[in-house]
């Protein structure tokens, strides 16, 4: 009877665009101010991209080339690319494809992309878990990358929206483990459709019989709609489940982890399941006050910049955990 095996992340990298946006400069696109925004979600700053410099795919190719270089692997070494983002470069294809002729790599291997939106990543690393563990596969290239910047309603109607997002991608290598009791523990994943509205971008709308028409003459759908109130009430719920779910089926309590990484949804929201959890401030990361809120690429990025820092180190248990559009939550348990 054959045993499944475990996964480890082998090497972990980030990339974020060179243009940095402070609130200052927000406040010349909008009515708002830094101290509004500061409040309201602590962030007071994020990167956006540069048009013929950065896409969606190149993003994520920057920080995959980091990922396998602490790897120790190459770009030809990949069997399978699972590309996380709700901005592709196109509608289709898929950015999986182009971050696979970004990296040059030769052999026909598949490319998945994932549309779970600030749960992307955790549900790809789930999914590249099940590939190692099942032996299909040897070393699966995950990837989150964003480009929100472009589809943001900058006017005072959609700041609520517009001040919180960021740009930037991250990227994790998996393999299969070789040291007993470590490597990825467990993923949880969850969905609760009825509030697919409450988080959206509604426009344009494949279900329209002339999509691009009606797409045209309700241009404010085009931009994302966020009842954020509602998010909250949910997300400071959905977290400490998914996270106690994961210690649960474990044997383990809040307090044996020793590093929590949320998605970057609100600095409010990470202080309150913070609070919740009773986790000190050096067992939580967060760096939105620097990248704001970059949906898929935010858990990859700051765990690459944790590893980076030295705050993650060989044996420790961290803890991913996520919240967004769907409504989608997830969580993964890993030894390091």
């Amino acid at each position: 009877m054959s045993t499944l095996r475990q996964t480890e992340i082998a090497g972990v990298g980030h990339y974020v665009p060179d243009r940095v946006v402070m609130n200052a400069e927000l406040e010349q696109l909008m009515e708002t101010t830094d101290a509004w925004i500061q409040e309201r979600t602590g962030i007071k700053e994020r990167r956006w991209f540069e048009e013929g410099k950065d896409t969606t795919a190149n993003m994520g190719a920057q920080a995959s080339r980091r990922a396998l270089e602490q790897a120790g692997l190459q770009p030809d070494d990949v069997q399978l690319i699972i590309f996380a983002t709700l901005s592709p470069d196109y509608i289709f294809p898929g950015s999986g494809v182009l971050l696979q002729r970004e990296l040059g790599i030769k052999d026909n291997i598949p490319a998945l992309d994932v549309r779970n939106q600030c749960s992307g990543f955790v549900y790809a690393l789930s999914v590249g878990d099940q590939f190692i563990r099942t032996g299909m596969y040897d070393t699966v290239l995950v990837v989150g990358s964003e480009i929100h910047s472009s589809g943001l309603d900058k006017s005072t109607r959609g700041r609520a929206v517009s001040v919180i997002f960021g740009d930037g991608a991250g990227a994790v290598v998996l393999r299969p483990c070789t040291r007993e009791g470590h490597g990825i523990l467990s993923t949880h994943l969850h969905a609760q459709g009825e509030f697919a509205e409450e988080l959206i971008v509604k426009e344009p709308g494949s279900n329209r019989e002339d999509r691009v028409r009606v797409a045209m003459e309700n241009q404010e759908e085009m931009y994302p709609y966020m009842n954020g109130t509602n998010v909250f009430k949910h997300a400071v719920v959905r977290f400490p489940q998914v996270i106690n779910e994961a210690l649960a089926q474990n044997g383990l309590q809040p307090q044996d982890i020793d590093m929590l990484i949320p998605h970057q949804a609100n600095l409010r929201i990470t202080q309150f399941v913070q609070q919740k959890m009773q986790l000190p401030d050096d067992k939580v990361y967060s760096n939105i006050q620097r990248y704001g809120n970059t949906t898929a690429a935010s858990v990859p990025i700051a765990l690459s910049e944790a590893v980076g820092e030295g705050k993650i180190k060989r044996g420790d248990l961290v803890c991913l955990a996520a919240f967004g559009s769907g409504f989608t939550w997830a969580s993964a348990l890993i030894r390091w």
